[in-house]
């Protein structure tokens, strides 16, 4: 499915007056629309600049790429001041469906750069963000990554980058939650998919580095009894578990750790997932500490507020992954004003050391592997009437967390 269609234009007059303040300080440009711009030719000033995002409108990630999404449109908006342009050129965006498939992305991919396109964002799926990471390095097309966490993709080459949080970044904030590690067994628990293979590696480099046993405990990604795996969670007699999950089959995991008492056995720590996990956790709700990549009530900042109150107005709800698509909108600004769009090493010299203020706070573009350096959250969650919302416990501050430079 492809649906084309500009950045948001106009409607938020509310959020263009909040943005004003904040969009000098970003470097960024609020252009009026160009009543000409539409109908210009495909070289010269004024012709749209078109921007292929590739993400999960369909499979079991849908949910992300619809957070994703939003938060990129309401990203787009806010660092164009309304316009949906950049210097009088309209951001023309393709948004089009990988379906968690790096095959089919890659030929999205490839339709689009066969095209003219020269910047392509999105997906969810750290194994389609690795093939469109190579797909960027073969044809010199900058492409931004989405939420996608897999630690593998930064670093990767030189025209791919990140707009959310890696697997490095999530470890080491739950390792900061957790005293002396040495002679400790942490057990691993999750899906046998780049994902879940991302974790494992992380925790043995952040936690295993700090002198903890690491043991994986991995599901085959289409399983859905898990009661076998929790047993082996119990056998493996941890002093701590590190789930990472994700996807459709987050609750029936989590309520078969709980129906094998591992809860009862050994403390639990994971990260917080988007508003539709809050209750998938069951009784074990209140006996994890979680560590959070992003939600509404953790940052206190300007550019957060703006970004929630735009996605209201939309008819939308600020979730996990709406700042990775906002920032995204914010880097393709961005990297557009500085190379027009047309000019790759122009943008990636743009966005290469970049820092500037995003949801979560202030959010740098590591110059030497691109990695997205930005605060990390610990979060509880306490049971409000039929529900359960999150609170903040921890910001962990971006130096903090910040994986090693990566090497190719």
């Amino acid at each position: 499915m492809t649906q084309r269609t500009p950045a948001r234009q106009g409607g938020r007059r509310t959020l263009a007056v909040a943005a004003a303040a904040v969009v000098g300080v970003l470097g960024l440009s609020a252009c009026a629309p160009d009543s000409g711009s539409a109908s210009a030719g495909e070289d010269g000033e004024g012709a749209a600049v078109p921007v292929s995002i590739i993400y999960s409108q369909s499979g079991p990630l849908a949910a992300y790429g619809e957070a994703y999404r939003n938060g990129l449109e309401a990203g787009i908006d806010y660092a164009t001041d309304g316009s949906g342009e950049v210097d009088g050129r309209e951001i023309d965006l393709d948004f089009v469906d990988d379906a968690g498939d790096p095959a089919k992305a890659v030929g999205l991919a490839k339709d689009a750069i066969g095209s003219g396109t020269q910047i392509i964002a999105g997906t969810v799926s750290s194994g389609v963000a690795l093939s469109l990471a190579e797909q960027a390095e073969q044809n010199e097309v900058l492409y931004i990554s989405g939420p996608a966490a897999a630690d593998a993709v930064t670093g990767i080459n030189r025209y791919t980058f990140r707009s959310g949080r890696q697997t490095y970044q999530d470890v080491a904030t739950a390792g900061s939650l957790i005293g002396d590690l040495d002679g400790k067994k942490v057990a691993v628990f999750a899906q046998d998919n780049a994902f879940g293979q991302g974790n494992v590696a992380g925790v043995e480099a952040v936690l295993g580095g700090a002198g903890a046993d690491v043991e994986p405990v991995l599901v085959p990604e289409d399983a859905t009894e898990f009661t076998p795996f929790a047993r082996r969670i119990l056998d493996a007699e941890p002093d701590l578990v590190f789930v990472a999950w994700a996807g459709d089959t987050t609750s029936a995991m989590w309520q078969s750790l709980d129906q094998q008492q591992v809860f009862d056995e050994v403390p639990v720590t994971t990260g917080l997932g988007d508003i539709a996990s809050y209750g998938a956790y069951g009784a074990a709700s209140e006996q994890i500490t979680f560590l959070s990549h992003y939600f509404a009530g953790a940052p206190d900042n300007e550019v957060n507020a703006a970004m929630v109150e735009s996605l209201e107005e939309a008819g939308a709800e600020a979730d996990l992954f709406s700042p990775d698509g906002f920032v995204a909108g914010q880097m393709i600004v961005h990297a557009i004003e500085e190379g027009g769009g047309d000019d790759v090493d122009a943008m990636i010299e743009a966005l290469e050391g970049w820092e500037f203020e995003g949801p979560k706070g202030t959010t740098t573009v590591r110059a030497e592997d691109h990695a997205l350096i930005q605060p990390m959250f610990a979060a509880t969650l306490t049971k409000e009437g039929g529900s359960f919302v999150p609170e903040l416990a921890d910001q962990v501050e971006p130096d903090a967390v910040a994986p090693p430079v990566a090497t190719s």
